[in-house]
């Protein structure tokens, strides 16, 4: 139970000025993460006032119930693009289907962790490997960042089945036409975010330009909307691409419904375990969802083309605007100022009721209050569906969290607890949910400044919610006028941080194959985008993959003695060899998978050295042995001996020596033929084998340099 509510931990010696410090980084934390979380919402697919939920209940309960004191937990990029990419493909951003399903995948990735971390297979995490995450991470970056281009200039654009398609068009959509007053407040708040940054990183740098635009944005007049009949349009050619697309937006409309009826048709059938039926329901679900895709192209074009086209509004004598293109707009005509666009989503156009936007995109009305606390409604079908992604997004998140709490133990000396901390981000999904929430994770950026801001204990996350509480409250109209691109400028500003180039470098100098791994993950990352669990599965099998190749061809060397009077790699050092004596060190357990390598290079050495006489195996890196690896070694004295050479073996691992006497193994090869180091084998075996032979200096008792190191020829 002390493992579990780790907040017991903390009162122990806490004081007045420990609460002052708490209160203050709490309340610091919550001016970040207020209007950070409802620009993540966003990149999520969800209304903005669903990160001000996500970020009442997970902070704190994160903070109880782990076991890191600063850890600020609450909506991140990567997670919230994962989200949005798992989601898009069962309904449309933002509908009631969609913000049901994202609740229930924050239910999931909470009972996962929990579960995790209750059976303390927190280890599990190590499946994905740094290089994995560092390549991953880049490209999820560029990704995010990239994403916000249409709200920076304005723009709306349809995704494309590639995210580099969608960059495509974000740019030929941008070439027609920028909203310039759209640009210039996310660049104002560029501007301000990272003058301030580079001036004080304790000033709240976000709230600041969030105040500074939405105080521009309600003075000027920013958001300009307007509700007008077609007949207002003095356009043709507006009213037929109206016309068509709402005739193709109403097709798949309808085919979707029909599409619903059939998939349930087919679950029916599957539960009544009706073959024949389950062919013909999947055969039309198949067919329709075809006509569907089809339907969809269309009306992408469609909606394009009202998209394209641009108006100004002139005052008509009794005070109504009535819209024209420019071109058809005397010299002397004097418009209101704006240029005005037709708004146009995934369903038909009302004729009676245009929307016209003349300014720009704004968040709008946020629901005051709470969030209404529910259970999830549990859809097997839709869970299904989920599941694999809601464990990519566990992993991942909990990685994200794991890593920021060891550099910040790291500095205040705590000790961190992985499988704890699996439970209480698991609980902090799982507690959200139940409050409207999606999944989150821990913050690198908010950490941070939790961390400078002089954070004690977890009561400092507690304060950051009961902040966001406040807000929720009593403060959400404050928030109408705040431009949606300043919440594009505050994702791309967060995501900078992301990038690490440096770690592509780092994991090659480590290993090399650890930096093809990153940049091939990093590659195909982007090139599947959006479908981003693609390129982190194909790193994490690559990670796989050369790990079984290490483990089935583990380094095997020839030891000769060096001027430290220690035996090294003799290739590696440019040693010459004994021909009478091979000590061979094989680094790695002795098993199944690599057990026929040792053979083989054993019979290399045999076949190459002609004058070899004994073989001694050091097994002191030999930390483990299966019965694949036992009959292999047992083989191997067999082969050696019946070819005139004898073979003994030096500095057994106890755990070795046990499976060897299980075995009587020991019994073969001889406990004289057993030594306790390497040392001690050479010293007995050396006057046997050299008696009456021409060589001079053995290379194991005297330093015989034939080159310089490999280490130095490669420098």
């Amino acid at each position: 139970m002390n493992r579990l509510l780790s907040f017991f931990d903390w009162p122990r010696g806490y004081r007045t000025t420990h609460l002052r410090a708490d209160i203050l980084a709490g309340l610091t934390v919550a001016l970040v993460l207020i209007p950070q979380s409802m620009a993540y919402a966003e990149l999520a697919g969800l209304p903005p006032y669903y990160g001000l939920y996500a970020s009442f209940l997970p902070p704190a309960v994160a903070a109880l119930f782990g076991s890191s004191r600063q850890l600020a937990t609450g909506p991140v990029a990567v997670v919230s693009l994962l989200t949005s990419i798992t989601l898009e493909p069962l309904a449309t951003a933002g509908s009631q289907p969609y913000i049901a399903y994202a609740i229930l995948l924050a239910l999931l990735v909470g009972m996962f962790q929990f579960a995790l971390g209750a059976l303390r297979l927190g280890l599990v995490v190590n499946f994905i490997s740094h290089p994995v995450v560092n390549g991953f991470t880049n490209a999820a970056a560029l990704i995010i960042a990239s994403s916000q281009l249409p709200k920076l200039f304005g723009v709306y654009v349809d995704k494309a089945p590639h995210h580099y398609e969608t960059i495509y068009r974000i740019m030929q959509a941008a070439g027609h036409y920028t909203h310039w007053s759209t640009l210039f407040m996310a660049t104002l708040a560029f501007v301000v975010m990272y003058g301030l940054k580079r001036v004080s990183p304790r000033i709240p740098n976000v709230l600041v330009a969030v105040v500074i635009t939405t105080a521009l944005s309600w003075a000027l007049g920013f958001e300009k909307k307007a509700v007008v009949d077609i007949s207002t349009i003095s356009s043709a050619a507006t009213s037929q691409a109206i016309a068509k697309f709402n005739h193709v937006a109403t097709s798949v409309t309808l085919l979707s419904e029909k599409r619903a009826r059939l998939i349930g048709e087919l679950n029916a059938a599957k539960r009544a375990r009706d073959t024949f039926a389950q062919l013909e329901a999947r055969h039309a679900v198949e067919r329709i969802s075809h006509q569907i895709q089809q339907y969809k192209s269309e009306m992408h074009n469609y909606r394009r083309q009202v998209h394209s086209f641009i108006f100004i509004g002139l005052r008509q004598t009794d005070a109504s605007l009535k819209f024209y293109p420019p071109d058809d707009i005397s010299d002397n005509a004097k418009g209101e100022g704006s240029v005005w666009r037709i708004q146009a989503g995934n369903i038909p156009l009302l004729t009676y009721r245009l929307q016209m936007t003349g300014g720009g995109e704004v968040v709008g009305n946020i629901p005051r209050g709470m969030p209404a606390l529910s259970i999830p409604k549990l859809d097997y079908h839709i869970i299904a569906h989920l599941m694999p992604f809601a464990v990519i997004i566990s992993l991942l998140g909990f990685m994200e969290a794991v890593s920021v709490a060891k550099a910040m133990a790291a500095k205040t000396g705590q000790r961190l607890d992985p499988n704890r901390e699996l439970i209480g981000q698991g609980l902090a999904n799982f507690c959200g949910a139940i409050a409207q929430s999606y999944p989150t994770s821990g913050s690198f950026s908010r950490s941070a400044v939790n961390l400078q801001s002089g954070a004690i204990s977890s009561l400092s996350s507690v304060f950051t919610s009961l902040t966001v509480l406040v807000v929720l409250l009593f403060l959400t109209p404050l928030f109408y006028h705040l431009p949606q691109s300043v919440l594009a400028a505050i994702i791309m500003m967060a995501v900078i941080g992301l990038i690490n180039v440096k770690g592509f470098i780092h994991a090659w100098q480590a290993q090399r194959h650890d930096g093809a791994i990153s940049i091939i993950t990093f590659g195909c990352t982007l090139a599947f985008a959006p479908h981003l669990e693609r390129g982190i599965m194909i790193g994490v099998i690559l990670s796989i993959l050369v790990f079984l190749y290490k483990s089935m061809r583990p380094k095997v060397v020839d030891l000769s003695l060096d001027v430290d009077r220690a035996l090294h790699d003799a290739v590696a050092s440019g040693l010459e060899q004994c021909k009478y004596i091979d000590v061979v060190r094989f680094d790695g357990p002795l098993f199944f998978a690599n057990a026929s390598y040792l053979e083989d290079q054993i019979r290399n050495r045999r076949r190459t050295k002609k004058e070899l006489k004994h073989i001694i195996i050091s097994a002191g890196s030999i930390n483990d042995i299966d019965a694949s690896g036992e009959e292999a070694l047992s083989l191997t004295v067999d082969r050696v001996r019946s070819a005139g050479i004898d073979i003994s073996l030096s500095a057994v691992n106890r755990s070795v020596m046990k499976v060897l006497k299980q075995t009587h193994l020991i019994a073969k090869i001889g406990e004289d033929h057993i030594y306790p180091t390497i040392e001690t084998a050479i010293s007995a075996i050396h006057p046997l084998t050299h008696s009456g032979e021409e060589e001079e200096k053995c290379p194991l008792k005297t330093v015989c340099r034939i080159s310089p190191p490999r280490e130095k020829m490669e420098e």
